[in-house]
């Protein structure tokens, strides 16, 4: 599969979640930089629009994993800056628990030790 074919890798549900708590793990952020992050970091695959960036923050918000308030940006504008909560944390352990699982049983199954004979 070609790097531009793999450009719109389509996330499977609660994934977003764990990606903007594990982002916020490095510390406070604004939306437009937790974006950024993600996508830096998975290599330009992995590129969350604010369509879905923003109702994921607001679910994690109503939650209590990520908690938010107004500061000045770099640039000296007002922006709305995310961070972990206590509960939030706690949560990532649980969820990058759950993805390690998951990752393994997938490379089982794509990946088995001895193929199968039909």
């Amino acid at each position: 599969m070609s790097r531009s074919s793999l450009s719109r890798v389509e996330l499977l549900q609660g994934t977003l979640d764990v990606l903007i708590l594990r982002t916020l793990l490095a510390g406070p952020a604004h939306g437009h930089a937790v974006a950024k992050h993600i996508q830096r970091t998975s290599e330009d695959l992995l590129q969350i629009e604010t369509g879905s960036l923003y109702p994921a923050v607001h679910r994690l918000e109503a939650k209590g994993w990520v908690a938010s308030e107004w500061e000045l940006s770099e640039k000296g504008k007002r922006a709305k800056y995310y961070r972990l909560t206590p509960r939030g944390r706690k949560q990532l352990v649980i969820e990058h628990s759950k993805w390690e699982v998951f990752a393994r049983a997938m490379g089982l199954i794509l990946n088995p030790v001895e193929e199968e004979i039909p």
